[in-house]
């Protein structure tokens, strides 16, 4: 049953050196806090996956704490590349990344066979593409039934997946709307989570059609984070700094520019320093 800490221990008694880590949010909800923690907390060796990696992996790399990227589409959305990506990529800088690269419905896929119990994917898919020649793990099976060739994909099963939420209950249960990426399917797969929300409540309320809600059981730990997804946005509580996102192109070319930038704005700060995000919008 999900247990309600501070961000620093639901990190601290949940993400170890060496974990397989899902950080899901699919442009919305992206756990941007819950990130910094890592960093702060020093975690190295990590295995991380996300169907769409952007600033927050971009972080965590450049930082040295990702030993490995398992990923479909990486770049800062509407600017370019993730700089500090790449320079792992091409330079093994601060250290070498080995990357697996997949399309998102593999991903999806993936997730979702984890959650399952499944060993592998299995989806009509990389039909007249080369991933699977960059990509061993790209497997193919025929249908016993129809002889139809169909892709393969490992199952993802992380040891922690974590996301942010609009809303947990005092059950422990957690509400997301708006845009939904694989976030359900990452938290089921994973053998523990850490889910942080925007605010803790009596009760949902009214509900959109499209609204997810993970029950307490499938959660191991929730903390309060107001502002935790910026600079992506919250649905309902603050928008995307696009703005954000067109400076870290200049932030994350130069690698100095880059330690700096992370000493003064994410080593020497701290979860509470979300909240104004989410105090400005407000």
């Amino acid at each position: 049953m999900a247990e309600f800490l501070s961000l620093q221990d639901a990190v601290e008694a949940n993400i170890g050196d060496g974990d397989f880590v899902a950080m899901e949010g699919f442009t919305h909800l992206i756990p941007f806090a819950a990130g910094h923690e890592v960093i702060r907390q020093g975690r190295k060796d990590l295995t991380v996956s996300r169907m769409t990696p952007d600033l927050i992996y971009d972080q965590l790399i450049g930082m040295g704490a990702v030993d490995k990227l398992v990923f479909s589409w990486g770049g800062n959305p509407g600017v370019g590349s993730l700089h500090r990506m790449r320079d792992a990529v091409e330079n093994r800088w601060p250290r070498p990344l080995a990357i697996e690269e997949h399309s998102h419905a593999a991903m999806a896929n993936a997730y979702e066979a984890g959650a399952a119990n499944l060993p592998f994917a299995m989806f009509r898919g990389y039909i007249g593409v080369d991933l699977p020649k960059v990509n061993p793990r790209i497997g193919s099976v025929t249908c016993p039934y129809t002889r139809e060739i169909l892709a393969t994909v490992p199952a993802l099963r992380p040891d922690v997946t974590v996301i942010h939420a609009l809303r947990a209950d005092r059950a422990g249960n957690v509400l997301l709307e708006g845009i939904v990426g694989a976030q359900k399917e990452a938290v089921l797969a994973a053998r523990r989570s850490i889910v942080t929300v925007e605010e803790i409540v009596d009760d949902f309320g009214p509900r959109s059609p499209n609204a997810v809600i993970l029950p307490a059981w499938t959660v191991t730990a929730i903390a309060l984070v107001p502002g935790g997804a910026y600079p992506s946005y919250a649905h309902g509580y603050y928008k995307r700094a696009n703005a954000f996102y067109k400076a870290w192109d200049a932030i994350a070319r130069d690698r100095d520019t880059f330690r700096a930038w992370m000493r003064k704005n994410v080593l020497a700060k701290g979860p509470d320093d979300f909240r104004q995000y989410a105090a400005r919008a407000a």
